[in-house]
């Protein structure tokens, strides 16, 4: 285990740091790069040593004594959708498996995870998390009837799409919005095209091997 990883463990073991900032983690160990203490948090929260609660601003450590079954759940991969235009067939077919908390996951027959592709949600906030290229997209597929402001994955004539719903009453019409850096023109959805919502999007799981 790396040395700073091994720092913020006893840290985490005598002060919640959920409340403080990178860089204040940073200066309680003797580690000036806050990017560092990112990725060693990230890294010890993938391997299964912690728990991040950004929600309630607090990182808990797992106790040995509870197995990781009882905290983690293995939800299914059903390959990619585009952030940007619908262009990626969408499918059924389980890639593999992501381990999350179960908090995130609190029922796991309805939840599922794409990866997207693109970066037309990069300027997003899910949580608190934005949504780039090789993220994972948490969905809860029992939630189809999404609020106007709700981030969804809909199927357009076939592809999976992740966007911002809105509900445009004035046109009698939706539509599907980037929030990105880039511009990426709306895709608008009236009552005779091949649309559905097949979930709304509840969490982001950053790809921290980019």
């Amino acid at each position: 285990m790396h040395t700073i990883q091994e720092k913020l463990l006893k840290m985490i073991d005598n002060k919640n740091l959920g409340g403080l900032t990178l860089r204040q983690i940073g200066e309680l160990i003797g580690e000036k790069l806050p990017q560092k203490i990112k990725h060693h948090l990230s890294q010890l929260e993938r391997k299964g040593f912690i728990l991040i609660d950004r929600k309630n601003k607090k990182i808990n450590r797992i106790s040995n004594k509870v197995k990781a079954g009882d905290i983690f759940v293995s939800i299914p991969i059903l390959g990619s959708a585009n952030c940007g235009p619908a262009t990626i067939y969408a499918d059924q077919n389980i890639e593999g498996y992501l381990k999350i908390s179960k908090r995130l996951a609190p029922n796991k027959r309805s939840v599922f995870a794409l990866r997207a592709q693109g970066n037309s949600l990069n300027r997003a906030n899910i949580g608190g998390k934005n949504v780039e290229s090789g993220d994972f997209v948490i969905v809860d597929s029992e939630n189809t009837s999404p609020r106007d402001g709700d981030y969804v994955v809909s199927i357009i004539d076939g592809m999976a799409n992740i966007k911002k719903y809105r509900l445009d009453t004035d046109n009698s019409r939706i539509a599907l919005l980037s929030e990105s850096t880039q511009e990426y023109s709306p895709i608008f959805i009236h009552e005779n095209d091949d649309f559905r919502i097949n979930g709304k999007v509840v969490e982001v799981v950053k790809n921290i091997g980019q």
